[in-house]
C-alpha cells in the first residue's frame, strides 16, 4: 500500500547541499501499526513529509495505493492529502474559539460537504476517537489536553482516510494521558486503520507492531516489535 524505493532527500542553502535522507526503502501494507522513530535531526521529520504527501524526495520514488506520488503535480498531492491521509500533530493545530464539532468537520466543508452531513460524518468520527459526546460543542480552548488530541485524532478520521500520520501526538500530553492517546491508535488499527506513527521516544514507539528506526538519515533497523508480539500472544491466551 505505502512503499518507499531508493528515497533521497537534501536540501540547498547558500550554494551548499545538505542530505537529509540516504538510501530509504520500506513498505508498509494496509492494516499495520508502524512506527518511525529516531533521534533529533535523524530524518524522520522528512520522512514524514514526504509519506503526507508535504514534499517530494529529491530522488527515487514513493508510492501509495500504486500511484507513484514522487510524480504528482501540486494538485494531484493535495488531493492526496485530503482523500488518502489523516494527519494528527503534536500542537493539536485546533481552531481554539471553534467548537469541538466544527474543529472535527473543517476538512468536509472544504470538500462541499452539506451541513447535515458534515455533522453526521464528524460525529462518527469523533465516536472512533472516543470523545465525549457532552461535549462536542465545547470550544475547544476548554478542553484539556488529552480531549484535543482525540478531537485532532477524529478530524484526521472524518475523511476515511487509508492512512493515519501521527507526528509526535503525545509530545504536548503527561504519559498517563499519553497512554490512553495511544491505547486510541491501538484501537483503531485494531478497526483495520494503518497507523504511521511518527516518534523519537522509545517508549511510544513500542506500542507498535513494528518499529523503523532511522539515524542520520538511514534506516537503521526495520524490525517487528517482538515485545508487543508477546503481550498480544499472553493476552491471547487469557481469553
Amino acid at each position: 500500500m505505502l512503499e518507499c524505493k531508493n528515497i533521497y532527500k537534501s536540501y540547498e542553502s547558500g550554494g551548499i547541499a545538505t542530505e537529509v535522507l540516504r538510501d530509504i526503502s520500506f513498505t508498509i501494507n494496509d492494516g499495520e501499526f508502524v512506527a518511525i522513530t529516531g533521534p533529533s535531526g535523524s530524518g524522520k521529520s522528512t520522512l514524514m513529509h514526504i509519506i503526507g504527501a508535504l514534499d517530494c524526495p529529491s530522488s527515487g520514488q514513493y508510492f501509495l495505493d500504486g500511484h507513484d506520488v514522487s510524480k504528482m503535480t501540486d494538485d494531484e498531492l493535495a488531493g492526496i492529502r485530503k482523500d488518502k491521509i489523516g494527519f494528527v500533530f503534536q500542537a493539536f493545530n485546533l481552531l481554539p474559539r471553534a467548537t469541538v464539532m466544527r474543529n472535527v468537520s473543517l476538512p468536509l466543508i472544504y470538500a462541499g460537504v452539506n451541513q447535515e452531513k458534515r455533522e453526521e460524518m464528524a460525529g462518527e468520527a469523533l465516536i472512533q476517537a472516543g470523545f465525549d459526546k457532552d461535549r462536542y460543542y465545547n470550544l475547544s480552548n476548554q478542553l484539556s489536553g488529552g480531549q484535543m488530541q482525540r478531537v485532532a485524532i477524529a478530524r484526521a478520521l472524518v475523511n476515511n482516510p487509508t492512512i493515519v500520520l501521527a507526528d509526535e501526538p503525545t509530545g504536548n500530553l503527561d504519559s498517563k494521558t499519553g497512554d490512553i492517546v495511544l491505547a486510541t491508535f491501538r484501537r483503531l488499527n485494531s478497526e483495520g486503520r494503518t497507523i504511521v506513527l511518527i516518534t523519537h521516544e522509545l517508549y511510544v514507539a513500542e506500542h507498535a507492531d513494528r518499529i523503523i528506526t532511522i539515524k542520520d538519515g538511514r534506516i537503521q533497523s526495520d524490525k517487528k516489535n517482538e515485545h508487543r508480539t508477546i503481550m498480544q500472544d499472553n493476552g491471547k491466551q487469557k481469553i
